[in-house]
C-alpha cells in the first residue's frame, strides 16, 4: 500500500452539499490534502486527534487557517461556457437567438483564427472564472484548433480543470461562409486532430485537460458530421457536449428538417451517452427526459441565458425527481455573468416564476404550474455535486477521497448577532461576489489568492 503524505491542512468552517436538498455546515474542521491533490481526511474538532494533527501541520508549516468570517466551500463546476464569446458578454441579449448568432456571435468567433487574439481573451476568461470560484469548466471553443489549444494552455496556467471542445459546424445553410468547417470530413478529422493535440499537451500538466466531442447543435451540423462525431466519441470514450431543445427556433429545426425531436436526432448518431452534457433543455418533453435518464445524459441548466434565449423555464425540480442529472452553466455570452453564484440566484428566481406564473391577467389558479420551485440548497448542489456527477468527477464535496477543489469565501454581510448555519449559508449564496472569494484551490493547488 502506497501512503501519500499530507502537504496542506486547511483549518476553518466548512459548508458542503450532502444531497440535492441538504447541506452540512461544520464550525471548525481540518481538511487534510495529500500530495496528489485529494482530500485525505476531514477532521472535526470533536475528534480526539484534532489537536495533534493541527500541531503536526503547524510544525511542518502546512497549516492554512481561515479567518472566523471565512468559510470553505467546494469549488464550482460550470457545465456550459462558450469561451470565445467572452468579449460579447452582455451584448445584444435583446435579439432573437438566430439573429444574435448571425450578427454578433459568429463574426466574433471567426476572429479566433488569430492565435494572439485567442491567447489574450482566454487568459483573461479563465482567470475571471477561477476568480469567481469555478474550479472546473466545460468549454466550447471554436473551429480553430490553434486557438483551442491556447484555451487549454490558459487553463493549465491558471490551475483550472478544463473540458474543451473543438466546435464542429459544417452545415452551409446555417453557418456563415467565413466561419464553418469546410466539410463534414474535415470537421471530424480536425476534431480527431484536436483530441490528439490536447492529449499530448496535457500529458505532463499537473491538472489534466480533457478533449470533448462538440457538435455545436443540430442546425449547424450535417448528418454526416453528426455521424462521424458520434463514432469519434465511441472510439476515444470521450465526453460529448451540445445544445438540445434550447429554443423554439432550435427545437423546431429538428422537427422541420428531420421530423424528429432534437434528442432523437442526437441519439440517432450516438451523441447521447452517460458522458453527454446537453445545454439548456428548456423545451425537453417527457419522452426526451426518459431518453436522457436511460442514456445517463446530463442537462447543463443555464438560468440567466435561458431568460433571454430559452423561450421557457427548465423545470429543475422535475428533473431531479426523475433522477436526470443536472448541473449549472453560465453560458457565456448568452449568459452575461461569469459567476455561478449569480446563476444559482437566477435558477431559484426562475423556478419561483415557473411555479407562480407571470401573467397577471389570469386567475391565480390558472397562472402558474405544479412544478415546485428550487431552493438555494438545490442550486448549490447543482453547482457542485450536480456538475461533478455530470462530468464523472470525484469532486464537488468536502469529503475524504474527493479532489481538493475548494474556495475560501468571506461572509459578505456583517453579523448582528448569533446566526444559524442555514442563515450564514444563504447569505453567502445570495450575496457573495468575486471580491469575497479569497482563495481557490484546484486539486490542492492554489489558483487564486495567496497563502497566509
Amino acid at each position: 500500500m502506497i501512503i501519500i503524505a499530507i502537504v496542506k491542512v486547511l483549518e476553518g468552517s466548512t459548508i458542503t452539499s450532502v444531497d440535492e436538498s441538504t447541506i452540512d455546515c461544520r464550525h471548525h474542521q481540518l481538511v487534510c490534502i495529500d500530495g496528489e491533490g485529494y482530500i485525505d481526511r476531514v477532521v472535526d474538532e470533536s475528534e480526539p486527534d484534532f489537536s495533534s494533527i493541527k500541531d503536526e501541520a503547524v510544525k511542518a508549516d502546512q497549516l492554512i487557517s481561515l479567518n472566523p468570517d471565512e468559510y470553505l466551500l467546494p469549488g464550482f463546476i460550470d457545465l456550459h461556457v462558450h469561451a470565445p464569446q467572452w468579449p460579447n458578454a452582455g451584448v445584444a441579449l435583446d435579439r432573437p437567438l438566430n439573429e444574435w448568432l448571425d450578427t454578433y456571435t459568429f463574426p466574433l468567433e471567426a476572429k479566433y483564427q488569430d492565435v494572439s487574439f485567442a491567447k489574450l481573451v482566454y487568459d483573461n476568461l479563465v482567470e475571471e472564472l477561477v476568480g469567481n470560484g469555478t474550479t472546473t469548466a466545460l468549454y466550447f471553443g471554436t473551429i480553430h484548433n490553434p486557438a483551442n489549444l491556447e484555451l487549454a494552455k490558459a487553463c493549465i496556467k491558471h490551475n483550472q480543470r478544463g473540458f474543451i471542445g473543438k466546435v464542429a459546424m459544417d452545415n452551409p445553410a446555417q453557418t456563415p461562409a467565413n466561419y464553418r468547417d469546410a466539410s463534414a470530413k474535415s470537421a471530424v478529422a480536425d476534431t480527431e486532430t484536436f483530441i490528439k493535440q490536447l492529449t499530448k499537451l496535457s500529458q505532463n500538466a499537473a491538472i489534466k485537460q480533457t478533449p470533448v466531442i462538440t457538435p455545436r447543435f443540430v442546425p449547424s451540423c450535417t448528418p454526416e458530421s453528426l455521424k462521424g462525431l458520434g463514432e469519434l466519441a465511441k472510439k476515444y470514450d470521450l465526453p460529448i457536449q451540445s445544445h438540445c431543445s434550447e429554443s423554439d427556433w432550435e427545437n423546431g429545426y429538428a422537427l422541420e428538417n428531420y421530423h424528429k425531436r432534437d434528442s432523437e436526432v442526437l441519439d440517432q448518431y450516438g451523441l447521447l451517452t452517460d458522458k453527454s452534457v446537453m445545454a439548456h433543455g428548456t423545451l425537453l418533453n417527457q419522452s426526451d427526459l426518459d431518453t436522457f435518464k436511460s442514456r445517463g445524459v446530463a442537462v447543463a441548466h443555464c438560468p440567466i441565458s435561458n431568460v433571454y434565449f430559452g423561450n421557457a423555464v427548465l423545470p429543475v425540480s422535475k428533473l431531479l425527481q426523475q433522477n436526470v442529472k443536472v448541473g449549472l452553466g453560465t453560458d457565456i455570452s448568452g449568459g452575461y455573468s461569469p459567476s455561478l453564484y449569480q446563476n444559482i440566484r437566477q435558477a431559484v428566481i426562475s423556478s419561483r416564476m415557473l411555479k407562480d406564473g407571470v401573467n397577471a391577467a389570469l386567475d391565480p389558479n390558472q397562472r402558474g404550474t405544479q412544478i415546485q420551485p428550487i431552493s438555494a440548497k438545490n442550486g448549490f448542489y447543482l453547482a457542485t455535486v450536480g456538475g461533478a456527477k455530470s462530468l464523472h468527477l470525484k469532486t464537488g464535496q468536502i469529503k475524504a477521497g474527493y479532489l481538493a477543489d475548494l474556495q475560501v469565501v468571506k461572509s459578505p454581510l456583517a453579523s448582528f448577532g448569533e446566526e444559524s448555519a442555514d442563515q450564514i449559508f444563504e447569505k453567502i449564496i445570495y450575496h457573495a461576489s468575486k471580491a469575497d472569494i479569497r482563495q481557490v484551490f484546484v486539486q490542492g493547488r492554489l489558483a487564486k489568492g495567496r497563502i497566509k
